[in-house]
């Protein structure tokens, strides 16, 4: 799940990229917005695999 929080800040960190380049307002906005919502995404990511109980598969050592 690591690669696709990876992928959220990167989608992030591109929409931040593209508000910067841009000189219409509402198209710097939109990206702006884009941008929070990936970065929500990638929060809601962690914070659902923090809180995720292991199942008893993953807890046994394997021989």
């Amino acid at each position: 799940m690591t690669d696709t929080r990876a992928f959220y800040l990167a989608r992030a960190a591109q929409s931040d990229r593209e508000a910067d380049e841009t000189s219409l307002a509402n198209v710097r906005d939109r990206h702006l917005q884009a941008a929070e919502v990936w970065r929500r995404m990638a929060e809601r990511l962690l914070y659902r695999e923090k809180m995720r109980v292991p199942t008893q598969s993953e807890q046994e050592p394997s021989a």
